[in-house]
């Protein structure tokens, strides 16, 4: 049974990717080859954010966990964040009040790194996991900054430099740590690493998390190095477009039961955020090479 906060993500995720395809058309029939996905980057940060909203409206039960104890408000933490993200969303589907919405939107990441993930990362400094989802989370904020550096280009010249290398630099750290967890954990699934195993429908498991991990290297190390660093943040994006609509939308439809449905409906949305992510710092690098070396 799919259950009413499944359904309520899944139309959510949909609609607003339709919307924001349909506002991005020109657009998308303009660009070129690899140029029509980067294009998409905002639009699959969109979606992914408006399939999460729902399940903050599930009530305080839904981060009783995770809100620390000393933050006032406890209860209505999960309802802020929900309305915070469809907001967001509509802004960057409909192009409107960008600049504002993407720097609070990396605002809002970073401050889920800072109060959550950093500390229980520090709390439990070997397990790989806790550094996963710490920069997890930076590279959405990463990828939130890196489009308001891109709306804040003329007005703010220097603060959106600063903001695109940022980004540029956690993404290109998080793509190296990932890279190397495909090496060393192959059986897992791809992308960004997670505690599940590789589904036994997979062929060549091993051979498929060896590409992904190289992938995600190469481009890691070129963004550190500011070398092809557009190129590298599409080849990023591109692997969790693909993962998502091939392994993890796979997923999807096989599960079945409403906790299952979540879960897939998560991984979904989670690697069409960081899809989005990346692809908005490409978006973000569009410019001459000389505007591109200063980066």
């Amino acid at each position: 049974m799919l259950g009413p906060t499944n359904f309520w993500m899944s139309l959510a995720g949909l609609v607003f990717l339709a919307a924001g395809v349909f506002v991005r058309r020109n657009e998308i029939g303009a660009a070129r080859g690899l140029e029509k996905l980067i294009v998409l980057g905002p639009v699959f940060i969109a979606a992914a954010l408006a399939a999460f909203a729902p399940e903050h409206f599930r009530g305080p039960a839904f981060v009783k966990s995770m809100v620390p104890s000393w933050m006032p408000g406890h209860g209505l933490w999960a309802y802020f964040v929900g309305c915070a993200l469809l907001a967001a969303a509509a802004s960057l589907t409909l192009k409107r009040f960008e600049r504002l919405s993407t720097s609070m939107l990396g605002l809002m990441f970073f401050l889920f790194v800072c109060m959550l993930y950093f500390p229980s990362a520090l709390r439990h400094p070997t397990n790989r996991m806790a550094w996963t989802f710490v920069l997890r989370d930076l590279s959405f904020c990463a990828g939130a900054w890196a489009l308001a550096g891109l709306h804040s280009r003329s007005a703010s010249p220097q603060q959106s430099k600063w903001l695109i290398a940022f980004a540029r630099m956690v993404l290109a750290i998080a793509a190296v740590f990932y890279g190397v967890q495909h090496f060393l954990h192959p059986r897992f699934v791809l992308g960004v690493p997670l505690e599940k195993m590789m589904p036994a429908w997979v062929p060549l498991p091993t051979v498929w998390a060896c590409i992904a991990g190289a992938v995600l290297l190469g481009a890691g190390v070129c963004l550190a190095v500011n070398r092809k660093s557009r190129m590298a943040a599409a080849a990023i994006g591109a692997l969790m477009a693909i993962l998502t609509l091939t392994l993890y939308m796979a997923q999807l439809i096989l599960a079945r039961g409403a906790p299952a449905i979540n879960e897939g409906l998560n991984y979904v949305a989670d690697t069409l955020l960081y899809a989005g992510s990346a692809l908005g710092l490409a978006l973000a690098l569009r410019g001459d090479s000389k505007g591109l070396k200063r980066l």
